[in-house]
């Protein structure tokens, strides 16, 4: 099984330090909760694009952590992967 390792997000997102892995931990968690949410089948939690998604959820709320910034729409990138893990 394809697990995000905290490690592994902080090096997509290249921050160094540990000042910031509560809230990536809570990113992490809140990415799973939200692809399970959306019909994310539990079968495709393995996968290398499930891995994916939750990395891209965590980058979009990481980069628009500003309660003032309007998220418009996700990413179109995140809504794909969403998609295609639903279907495939």
């Amino acid at each position: 099984m394809l697990e995000l390792q905290l490690d592994e997000l902080k090096e997509y997102l290249r921050i160094d330090g540990s000042e910031e892995d509560t809230t990536l931990a809570l990113f992490i968690s809140a990415a799973i909760e939200y692809l399970t949410e959306a019909g994310v089948p539990e079968d495709k939690h393995g996968t290398a694009r499930y891995k994916l998604a939750v990395m891209l959820y965590c980058a979009i709320n990481y980069e628009h952590r500003d309660p003032a910034e309007k998220i418009e729409k996700f990413n179109f990138s995140l809504e794909s992967l969403i998609l295609q893990l639903k279907t495939g």
